[in-house]
């Protein structure tokens, strides 16, 4: 909370100043690179629910300390970027305060080494970042848009809160480190495939997996501080973090395997082809965003030794040059005035460093050497290749998405920057040095690692692998792995994609007219369609149960309370209702009947003073119950409350109108058929609590108690004064209020009439 202060203070410098904290942290995760290369996992653990088994536990291990790193570190970037994209934005404060409590949440997550803690960071980073997508609250678009991500990753959250339930009770443990060495019990339980389908659920939705794909381009409403660090490097990865860390323990379950290679093969081609659909240059890299979330979701998948060397090296290459290409759109769009690729063009001598950094980044994106990002396309190729499942079906999808990313990348270096100089809304120029550092700074990154790829790989890579797969080994990678297969496929999908270049400008309009036909029929349509219907539902919940009038209410509660109850009592306890009549003494039936007679007496009568005395009759009766079976105490009490309510009602005949007979024959026998449901569901309820007895009684206690501890030898008085002190003392305040009550009135009455 002191990042506005620090604004206040610092004004434009203010984004250097809290760039230090995620910098700080950068460095103190990496401190821990040489011992968790070794192999070595790190835990600390504070006590938070004993009870529950629910600790503040974290883990550090290669796969945590791989993402640690990325976020802090793209982080620090990120808030320099922020302080200098938004200079001069009147809630740039604000700003600060949700990106670093979403910075703190994402790590608090990928730290976790408890299913519960992990979870509340889960929902934590969906919240931080549905205020980060609606920043611009003014702007209807961003709120929808929020909104819309919040919907999905939350409702997500909810069935993956169902399924880290499920998954800790079969493990025996909330322990995550436990839990990946739990053997098959989580594998041959029958609640096994109900668990999984709601984790993958949750991890779909976080990381826009097909087909809940349709919010992260959305979110692009956003401000593009946002969008290079939510939607590329931290939190739609959360979902394929917690994919990854399941893993080992998941990873022989049938369903596991061909969910996340079946699904995250469409989600790649989809991505893909609508990034190269896509016009505006923030909606292609989310698109394309999606692309690779689909990749790392395949590789998991595959779990072969070649796919999580895939994985880990994709992991990395994409965060690094996919925030780079999200700061530059965001340069572009701040220097020139526009995000259209349409109409950009020739911005390369107004913005050299800007057009060098996208090259290299977008090399980087279409996997060519010498760039990171074509050690981490061999790779795919090469797990691609190595699976037996669904085999031919990931190698096609595989190519042909590398075909229209390879596309993607050439319209994004060259368009804007190279050709024939556009007017655009702004005097095109270069942006300022914390807008360019972190392009610049991210883009090198991918050219280094790709031309020395042992500076990650005997490191932290190495250690990401073996935190993930069930046996560790030992790999290297290369930029150069001689003439193979891989690279044959590599040549191929840089073949096809500088051919669909060169159809992407003459064929834009048959392009969007397909994808807006097609997105008529598409999930995003069904999520409106679902929203409207819930709005429905909505407008005839309240025109139907919640209209006002408090006979509805009444019938709503008690008859869903008799469904329900009477569905568990009957389906569980049975029906073994058995009535002995013969011990029923002579006045005991005299006063039952005379407690029916009253009740019908009350509902046919038209003059409400006969009602009045009818209840005060049922009232008193209940006073002789009471008195008969030795509880002289409650019977005083009865008959003090009842002659005080029938005071009241009679005092208060007098200021009501005529009697009037509002309600319908039919509201009538509705209204009594649920009254006669409800005494028979509690008169059941009784007679069970009565018959099921799952303690012994209190009542030798209190035999016991009463006179060593209270000094008092009736029990009845002891129970009342000492016992059930403060149960007594509300009887007192029901009794004094009522007398007040009476006492007001009457006085009421005597002032008027004097």
């Amino acid at each position: 909370m002191f990042a506005p202060w620090v604004q206040r203070l610092a004004g434009d410098r203010s984004g250097w100043i809290l760039s230090l904290l995620p910098l700080s942290l950068a460095v103190y995760f990496a401190s821990f690179l040489p011992e968790v290369s070794r192999g070595e996992v790190i835990i600390q653990q504070w006590i938070w629910l004993p009870g529950m088994d629910i600790n503040l536990s974290f883990l550090l291990d290669g796969l945590s300390l791989l993402f640690a790193l990325l976020i802090s570190f793209i982080g620090t970037f990120i808030i320099i970027y922020a302080g200098s994209y938004l200079k001069g934005h009147k809630d740039l404060g604000r700003f600060f305060v949700i990106m670093l409590s979403f910075m703190a949440s994402m790590l608090g997550l990928v730290l976790s080494d408890n299913l519960i803690s992990l979870f509340v960071f889960w929902e934590l980073t969906s919240i931080t970042s549905y205020m980060l997508i609606g920043f611009d609250h003014e702007d209807e678009s961003a709120r929808k848009s929020a909104l819309q991500g919040l919907f999905v990753t939350v409702g997500g959250g909810l069935a993956l809160m169902a399924g880290l339930i499920m998954l800790g009770t079969l493990g025996g443990s909330y322990q995550i480190s436990e839990l990946l060495n739990s053997g098959d019990a989580l594998l041959t339980s029958s609640l096994s495939v109900g668990m999984i389908v709601l984790i993958l659920i949750g991890c779909f939705t976080k990381s826009a997996q097909f087909p809940f794909h349709f919010w992260l381009p959305n979110a692009m409403a956003a401000p593009t501080p946002v969008s290079a660090y939510l939607h590329s490097a931290t939190m739609v990865k959360a979902g394929i973090y917690l994919l990854a860390r399941l893993n080992p323990a998941l990873a022989e379950h049938w369903l596991w395997s061909a969910s996340l290679s079946l699904f995250g093969a469409i989600t790649m081609f989809v991505g893909a082809y609508l990034a190269y659909s896509a016009t505006d240059v923030k909606k292609v890299l989310a698109y394309s965003t999606v692309m690779a979330l689909g990749t790392l979701t395949v590789l998991i998948g595959i779990g072969t030794q070649y796919a999580l060397i895939a994985f880990a090296s994709f992991l990395l290459a994409h965060s690094m040059y996919k925030a780079a290409l999200f700061m530059i759109a965001g340069v572009i769009d701040h220097e020139a005035g526009t995000k259209d690729l349409t109409r950009l063009g020739g911005l390369h001598k107004a913005m050299p460093v800007t057009a060098i950094a996208a090259l290299i980044a977008a090399l980087s994106l279409a996997g060519l050497p010498p760039l990171f990002g074509f050690i981490a396309k061999e790779a795919l190729f090469e797990a691609v290749l190595s699976t037996e499942l669904y085999s031919n079906l990931l190698l096609i999808l595989a190519l042909l998405s590398a075909m229209l990313v390879t596309a993607i990348a050439a319209v994004i270096a060259i368009k804007p920057f190279y050709g024939e100089l556009k007017t655009t809304p702004k005097a095109p120029h270069e942006g300022p040095l914390g807008m360019l550092a972190g392009p610049v700074v991210l883009a090198s990154l991918s050219l280094l690692f790709g031309l020395m790829p042992f500076l990650p790989d005997s490191g932290i890579l190495t250690a990401t692998v073996n935190s993930i797969s069930s046996e560790p080994f030992d790999f290297y990678l290369a930029l150069w792995h001689g003439f193979n297969l891989p690279l044959l496929l590599s040549v191929i999908s840089l073949l096809g994609g500088i051919a669909l270049y060169h159809f992407w400008s003459g064929n834009r309009q048959h392009i969007g007219t397909l994808t807006r036909q097609l997105s008529r029929f598409g999930p995003e349509a069904g999520y409106f369609k679902f929203m409207d219907g819930i709005v429905f539902s909505a407008d005839w919940q309240t025109r139907v149960l919640q209209n006002g009038k408090m006979g509805n209410y009444m019938i709503v509660m008690i008859m869903t309370t008799v469904i329900l109850v009477g569905y568990t009592l009957l389906s569980q306890y049975g029906f073994r209702l058995t009535l002995q009549a013969s011990d029923v003494a002579f006045y005991e039936w005299a006063i039952a009947l005379l407690m029916v007679v009253s009740v019908l007496y009350a509902i046919q009568t038209r003059s409400r003073l006969g009602a009045v005395a009818s209840m005060g009759v049922l009232g008193f009766t209940v006073a002789l119950i009471f008195i008969h079976f030795s509880a002289p105490d409650l019977g005083i009490t009865q008959v003090l409350v009842e002659t005080l309510t029938v005071i009241l009602l009679v005092l208060v005949l007098f200021k009501l109108p005529g009697f009037s007979r509002y309600s319908t024959r039919f509201e009538v026998i509705r209204d009594a058929s649920v009254a006669i449901s409800m005494g028979v569901l509690m008169t059941l309820l009784l007679l069970a609590a009565i018959d099921t007895q799952y303690f012994e009684t209190i009542s030798a206690f209190f035999l016991e108690a009463s006179y060593p501890e209270a000094k008092g030898r009736n029990i009845v008085n002891v129970i009342l004064v000492d016992f059930r002190a403060l149960d007594t003392l509300g009887e007192i305040f029901v009794l004094a209020i009522a007398a007040l009550g009476v006492y007001s009135m009457l006085k009421l009455r005597a002032e008027k009439n004097s």
